[in-house]
This record gives C-alpha cells, structure tokens and sequence, in this order.
C-alpha cells in the first residue's frame, strides 16, 4: 500500500503511541510523520510496501473489530493494549502480514527518525550535547589536495598505486619522496570533512540510510553472499549488512576511522608456533616478527601523530620511542573503569588514537565533539591518509592523485608479466591503460582480491597471483564481543573522542588455552540513536512510554567495553568472483563465502566474560552481554585475501608485499595480514606499508 493513501492522522497516532508525550514532545511533535513520509517512496518504500501499508490498515481493522471505533478514536490506554497485542501475535482478526513484525518495523523507523535527526529535540532529552568542548587551538582550514582526471594522467609511470587509503597513500609517499613517479588511481572523490558531513542515519557506523562516502548503489554495484544454507543473496546496496563496504574516496577508511593506534604484539606473529595450527583452519606464523616491524610502528606513530602514554600498558611489546603527542583528557567514564580494573588487579591506560591532541603539523587539535568514528573530523585533527600521506607524496611534485579513476585489470605482457593497470574514468567511461614499471594494489581485502582474480589472461586464467588459489582465502575481520552496564550516577559526558581507556592484559592470557584474545575499551561515544540501537537493557520495552523513559534515563548511565578477538582464520572464509552477477563496468562482483572456525567462539565467549567482569567490579548495576555469531566479520577491518609468506602454497605474497612470482606487482594493504591481531589493525596497516614500500624503492 503507497505511503500516500495511508491516513496521515493513523500514522501519527501511532507512533505517538511509540513515542508517546511526557515532559518532551512525543513522535508527531519532533516532526516523525514528516520524516517518515518524506522516505516513503525512497529508502522506506519497501517496508511500507511489505510492512507498514498492510498493516496500519490491519491495525485500524483490529481496531474497530474489539471496539468499533477506528485507532485514531481509541484513547491512549486502548491504543496501548493493541500494540502489546501486536507484539504478542495476539490479534484476533486476519492479518496480511505477521503484526510483531508490523510492530517492529515501525518502532525501528520512528526511533530512528525521533533520535537521528541532526539536533533532534530527543537530543537534549537524553544528554547527548554535540559540538566542540574546548577550541582548536589553531586555526581550522579543510585543505584539498591537488587531484586531476583520470585523462590527464601521463601514459607511463614508474610506479602506479591502486587505492589511496592507509597503505596506498603511505605507499606513494614513500616512493615519491624516494624519486619514484607515481600515479595514485583513486576510484572515489577527494571529500572534504563538512563534504563527508554529519548525518547520524547516513555514516560508516550506522548506514540506515546509506553510506557518507561512495560507494553507493550505483558506484559500487552489487555483492553476493552466501548463507549458511549454501543459497546466495544478491546485496545491492552497499550498506546492505553483509556487503561490507569501506570508504571510496581519497584517504580510505581513515577519512572516518575512529584512530586507534594500536601495535600488534610480539606473540600475534607466531600464534601457531605457540598454539598449533586447529583442525581445519589456516592458522600460520608471520614471515617476520615483530621487531622486524617495530621502526615502522615507531615511523609511523611519529610521521602520523598518534596520542597516548607509551608506559601505560604493561602486555605490550617493546618501543623505540614514545608517542609524539599526550592522550586526551580523561573522562568520568574513564575514571569508573580504572577504579574496577583496580580491584581485579588489572592494568589499564588510554587508547593510542590517531588524533590530535594538541596543535600539530599546521593542524588543529581535537575540539571533543562527540561525532567521530564513522564522519570526519570537524577541525582535521584525524590523522591519516587523506592529511598527511597524500599531501606529502603529492608536495613532491612526483606524484599525481587522479580521482574517479576505478583499476578493472592489471594488465599484462604475452609472457604474463605485469604491464599496468587498466582504468575506467567514472565521469566519462573512457577507458585508459597506464603502463608502469611497477604496480601496487592497495584496494583493501576486498576489492584487492578482487582485482587479482579479474586480471585474467590465458598466462594467467584463474587470476593473477592465484596460481596456488590462494587469492581471496583467509578472509578475516574482526567479531566484537563486549558488555554493557547502567550506573547510578552519569558516567557519558558526551566528550569526544569517547574511547578512553583500555586494558590489554587478556591478549594472549586468556585461560584453558584459548588462542588470541583481545584489547578492551570502553569504545566511542555513542550517538543517541545508535545508543537506541545497541546499548539498551535487553530487559526493557523499547517503545512506549517505558522505552522513552530508558532512553531519558540510561543514555548518559550506560557504559560498555568492548573489544575484538584474534580470528584463527579459516581457508573458506573467501572472497571469489560471482560471474554471472557484474557491476555496472561488465566485472564480476565479489562473492563472500564461508563462517568463522569454531576456535573463535570459545575464544568470544572468554573475553566476553572479562567484559562482564571489568562491568560487575566498576559497579554497574545491571550488566548484560553483546550478542555475536560465526558469521564472517568483512568489514572495517578486513584482512588476509593476499597473506604474506615464504610459500607460494600457502600464501600470495613475500615478507614485502610482492606477488610471488611478480617481481612487477606489490600488494599493499590490510589483505598481506596473516593474522589480524586482537586490536585494531590500522597501525600495522601503515607500518607494513613503510617496509614494503621502501623495500620496492630500494628495488
């Protein structure tokens, strides 16, 4: 049933009913109708088609069939007593469609459009107080940095780079700045931070309504995935869940990352030697360790800037230097936890983050605005990619950052061996081949994989570097286990970054034997609606008049820590090509396959009763866990499509990124991870790409 020819008034009463008036205005009165409507033909148009049509017009028939009066005409009691019998499938006349799940659907949309909404009236009801909290401390300039389309690009490079994320970006700085000619192929847009804006329902960490940053529907062009039944789903838009999309645009997932700056430790590079390799995964060693490793985390830190206190965490490994910049404040959050990690006798101290806290390098510090992981920086205080690697490759005058320019194959000789790159101009659909005398990929785990397994020729026909079927394999990410608990007193003040402190003494410590293990933080500030969406008591009513009251009452009293495990990878968890579903350039699209190894669950399941135990000494009042599941975790943190090793059988690349058998083509990105530690893994990310790139200049 079209939105239009629902009655407006039904609509309103209920969700007046969902959220009802009391000492702030109710749904109607926050402008909800409007919202609802205005996406009833857009990104609501198949709940009203399949949910809210059917059954608003059921609704009102119930209505009248128990008091023969429409819903508009029942008072609040009345219209109350329906709902509950709608979330109990307790109707009495027929319904089209289930009318829990009518229920549902509508409190899912009225809630998002009662707490999302920029400067929503529910903000200032909650506590939520966004902007800055201290001044910048420098002035604030959102610079660009020089880009030009994919037609003026030169013919032939030394090197070119494809992506312009962590690896890519530190990839072509490095080589530039050593005197290589580099083209960096970016297939988004360079976006500046109020370009990327603030939509709470648009974002990288709550995609109701899309994503801040290409891709959309249109640029990035379907994934398959495929359940546990064997059957593939068809995801058409990339903030469906499942199709893990990441930032297309200039700087990658740093443009929005939330900047935990974590290294791994020395133990994660030899996680089978001390643990043996469980049935049926694909658990390996690392080609190097971690003091192999260690100048670059050091490089980086300090090239970059990241924030933090180098002698706070005692299970770490050893440093070469401290961090250039203090961490933020601490916070009333902070101050709880550290109290409750006391009384176990646990370690704790602030997250590293990629942020600036003071002045730095020209740019403004951290103004706490409470809107981080998921948006850019307010005052470009974020490090990463996008403000530091690129402007520093592109400053050489040897490096050119061509924006819209999507890599549909590398391409090669007779003989196999790597040519180039070929590109599509997205603004034009002019395809060009650039030839370079090197290539780096640098497309995230992904599209990484996938790029490889389309650059087929009859020297290479499953792909290049897939003559081992390795490439796509090993998929990992990251599954977050975690506990929430409602305080006494308020312990969110709604000062940004959020993410204070953490305790990493569960990293490899986990008791029984449990492989990995994970660093736990009390995680960002949460905006109001993704409060409603995951951090509400599981106990309580999320609509109504009691669902209302626990959004009033626990946003600013809930606290959470969470943290992600170390995935023991599984060799079926894979990126493949769909071949007979393309995008709209005529490549097949990736198909993600395969559930996480049982190992990771008992894992989760440990680290998750640290959680709940940090939660009980800090003295929550009630505590509860997260949910999780086995199915693969792709997202932000994906790795592993392209691991490094010293075997062809068993891995993609050397110990430098580079393509065994391939002296011309280097990977550069989260996929080389053999392993994705217990922490976030940027830091790795940008050290690994410090070592291979400036093995590949050296070359």
């Amino acid at each position: 049933m079209p939105a239009r020819s629902v009655d407006h008034r039904l609509l309103g009463a209920l969700i007046d009913r969902i959220i009802p008036a009391d000492d702030h205005p109710p749904a109607s009165g926050a402008g909800v109708v409007e919202h609802l409507l205005a996406h009833a033909d857009g990104d609501h148009a198949h709940l009203w088609d399949r949910w809210l049509g059917p059954g608003l017009a059921a609704l009102d028939a119930e209505a009248r069939a128990r008091h023969g009066a429409g819903f508009v005409a029942l008072d609040a009691a009345r219209q109350d007593a329906l709902l509950e019998a709608m979330e109990a499938a307790a109707v009495q006349t027929p319904w089209p469609v289930p009318p829990d799940s009518v229920l549902a659907a509508a409190v899912r949309v009225a809630s998002e459009a009662y707490y999302g909404p920029r400067d929503a009236p529910s903000w200032s009801m909650v506590g939520y107080r966004p902007g800055p909290k201290r001044d910048p401390g420098a002035q604030v300039e959102h610079r660009r940095v020089p880009t030009l389309a994919l037609g003026a690009a030169a013919g032939a490079y030394d090197v070119v780079v494809v992506g312009s994320g962590p690896g890519g970006a530190t990839a072509a700085m490095v080589l530039a700045e050593a005197g290589a000619m580099v083209l960096v192929a970016e297939r988004g847009p360079f976006l500046t931070a109020p370009e990327v804006g603030n939509d709470h329902l648009r974002n990288h960490r709550l995609p109701v309504y899309g994503l801040n940053t290409p891709p959309d529907a249109a640029s990035g062009g379907p994934r398959v995935l495929v359940r546990p039944d064997g059957r593939e789903r068809v995801l058409t838009r990339p903030w469906d869940p499942g199709w893990s999309a990441q930032p297309q645009t200039a700087g990658g997932g740093s443009r929005v990352y939330q900047g935990m700056a974590w290294r791994l430790l020395p133990e994660d590079f030899r996680l089978a030697t001390r643990h043996g390799v469980p049935e049926g995964s694909s658990l390996a060693d690392w080609p190097l360790t971690y003091d192999d490793l260690e100048p670059y985390y050091t490089r980086a830190e300090w090239d970059l800037g990241v924030a933090g206190d180098s002698t706070a965490h005692r299970n770490q490994g050893h440093r070469s230097k401290g961090y250039p910049l203090p961490p933020p404040p601490w916070n009333p959050e902070a101050e709880i936890l550290q109290r409750g990690a006391e009384r176990l006798g646990w370690t704790t101290g602030p997250v590293p983050l990629l942020i600036n806290t003071e002045p730095r390098d020209g740019r403004a510090r951290c103004v706490q605005c409470g809107e981080c992981v998921g948006m850019a920086c307010p005052t470009d205080a974020k490090n990463g990619a996008h403000n530091v690697s690129l402007p520093r490759a592109v400053a050489t005058g040897r490096c050119h950052l061509a924006t819209g320019a999507r890599a549909t194959r590398i391409t090669t000789d007779e003989r196999g061996r790597v040519t180039g790159v070929e590109l599509i101009d997205g603004a034009t659909g002019a395809r060009r081949e650039i030839r370079a005398g090197r290539v780096v990929v640098s497309c995230g785990a992904i599209e990484s994989a996938r790029l490889l397994l389309a650059s087929r020729s009859d020297a290479h026909p499953s792909g290049i570097g897939n003559a081992t079927d390795q490439v796509g394999r090993h998929l990992q990410g990251h599954l977050y286990v975690g506990a929430f608990g409602t305080f006494d007193e308020p312990v969110i003040d709604s000062a940004g970054p959020g993410v204070r402190i953490a305790t990493c003494d569960h990293i490899h410590r986990l008791p029984g034997g449990v492989i990995g293990g994970g660093v736990l933080a009390n995680e960002v500030t949460k905006m109001p609606v993704l409060h409603w969406y995951w951090a509400l008591p599981p106990d309580r009513r999320r609509w109504g008049a009691e669902g209302k009251r626990a959004m009033r009452q626990l946003y600013t009293r809930t606290s959470h820590v969470m943290g992600p495990i170390q995935e023991v990878p599984h060799p079926e968890v894979r990126v493949t090509l769909a071949e007979d579903v393309r995008d709209r350039d005529g490549v097949p699209v990736a198909r993600l396959s395969g559930r996480l190894h049982p190992a990771n669950m008992a894992q989760a399941a440990v680290l998750q009763d640290r959680a709940v135990e940090w939660m009980e000494a800090a003295g929550a009042r009630e505590v509860w866990r997260s949910g999780y599941s086995d199915a693969l975790t792709a997202g932000q943190h994906a790795a592993g499509t392209c691991r490094m090793g010293t075997d062809p059988a068993g891995s993609v690349t050397d110990p430098f990124g580079r393509v065994h058998g391939h002296d011309e083509l280097y990977v550069i990105d989260g996929s080389l991870h053999v392993t994705n530690g217990g922490v976030n893994p940027v830091l790795t990310i940008y050290a690994l790409a410090y070592r291979c790139a400036e093995h590949l200049a050296a070359s």
